[in-house]
């Protein structure tokens, strides 16, 4: 009986993950959206909020490294698919808040969980997909972390519309453990999937050539991974250019309502769009790092650092807001900070699997995303604690400013060259 290959396999298998992103930020972002008609509920200021949101970072940032190693430890498969259920219930729990001490433990419960989404995509990439096309799958799946900001918007608005703030929560929180039960059925690593071709896995394998250490399965070793001056950058580059995409997630629908005077309608019509955008420049930003290897020539790691520099100069759009006359120009500036931010977040999540191999990248990940939640976490509490002064635009000028900077980081701080497959590894035992 002839095999039930399918073509291009690893192309559903990072839809799919895409789609687990999108409930991941689905579930994340629900609450800067009804977080106007909580705050009526339960008098809840923005001081508090700031704390809220700063104990979902704080958490995310902890715990990160500790997931991406527990995914290098664990089954993809099964990693994966624990985590999701985890953080799928801490966001039901939302629904049972009655004040921001209260909320800010369950944003916690969810910062915990959720911080293994982006490592465990990431080692899927580094698993399915040959180094050329790594950067084209990062931003199918990076596009689901602005697809769940876009949607959710109208969802939860409909959710308090039509039953309760409460819904919301529950009602996204399900989806997530739908998804569970898709991935558990579908998913197999390249070694084990019986619909995979031969010849896709040839592909695949010759296709990947990064340095992968001859180690016992397991064995990350973290004392030798935060010697690595390229993890250290990584991580000083993503500090930098992560409170960007904080402010657009957890504080645009506030700053449409008290600056711009959006109506709770409005911000259901409105807010989704920057996250649209940013759909566009994940995407577009994948597509950029070939065409640069095309075009100009140039590395793999310096078509990645060309893609960092394009966004980080866009960022320059949102900076100019305070010149924004009307609140659908605001939007428009948003759109252009969501489309660079996410061009240029893309690359940068990317070249971990470019630097690292297979066996350190979920670690590798989680240890660079905790730098990014530690910068996300710091500004938020900046927000909180200055916005009533000096107001939003100097914070949004910092934001162009600190791509800059990331950009200027990665470009003379980052090799352009790793070592291959044909090339002698130094190996650190565990």
């Amino acid at each position: 009986m002839k095999p039930n290959y399918v073509k291009g396999l690893r192309w559903w298998i990072i839809g799919l993950v895409m789609f687990g992103v999108v409930l991941n930020y689905l579930d994340r972002s629900a609450l800067s959206v009804a977080m106007p008609t909580i705050g009526k509920h339960l008098a809840i200021t923005t001081q508090q909020y700031s704390y809220v949101v700063a104990a979902f970072q704080g958490a995310y940032m902890v715990m990160q490294p500790i997931a991406g190693y527990l995914l290098d430890l664990m089954d993809t498969r099964i990693g994966f698919a624990v985590f999701t259920v985890l953080w799928s219930v801490a966001c039901m729990l939302h629904a049972f808040t009655t004040g921001w001490l209260s909320l800010s433990f369950f944003r916690g419960l969810l910062g915990f969980s959720e911080s293994a989404a982006i490592p465990a995509a990431m080692k899927v990439v580094a698993e399915w997909f040959p180094d050329k096309e790594k950067s084209v799958a990062t931003g199918w799946f990076n596009s689901g972390t602005s697809i769940g900001a876009m949607i959710a918007p109208p969802l939860v608005v409909w959710c308090i519309l039509s039953y309760s703030w409460q819904a919301a929560f529950l009602i996204t929180g399900v989806l997530g453990l739908f998804w569970v039960a898709v991935w558990l059925l579908v998913y197999k690593d390249t070694e084990g999937h019986r619909r995979l071709n031969p010849q896709e896995r040839d592909y695949i394998v010759a296709g990947q050539s990064i340095a992968e250490p001859v180690v016992k399965p397991g064995k990350t070793s973290w004392t030798a991974l935060l010697k690595k001056r390229d993890l250290w950058t990584l991580m000083a580059s993503r500090f930098l250019v992560a409170p960007a995409w904080a402010t657009f997630t957890f504080w645009i629908p506030i700053y449409l309502t008290t600056v711009r005077g959006m109506s709770l309608k409005e911000i259901a019509l409105f807010a989704w769009m920057p996250f649209l955008a940013a759909d566009l420049g994940s995407i577009v930003g994948g597509y950029l790092c070939p065409l640069f290897m095309h075009q100009f020539g140039v590395s793999l790691i310096t078509s990645r650092k060309l893609v960092v520099i394009f966004g980080a100069l866009l960022m320059f759009g949102p900076a100019c807001i305070w010149l924004a006359t009307d609140k659908y120009t605001a939007v428009f500036l948003f759109c252009i900070g969501g489309f660079a931010h996410q061009a240029l977040s893309g690359s940068l999540i990317t070249l971990a699997s470019d630097i690292f191999p297979k066996s350190e990248v979920a670690t590798a990940s989680g240890w660079t995303g905790s730098a990014a939640w530690l910068g996300q976490a710091c500004f938020s509490l900046l927000i909180g604690a200055t916005v009533a002064t000096i107001g939003y635009n100097p914070l949004f000028i910092c934001l162009a400013f600190f791509d800059v900077l990331s950009s200027i980081i990665l470009w003379t701080m980052l090799p352009s060259t790793v070592p291959r497959k044909d090339e002698t590894v130094a190996v650190t035992p565990g």
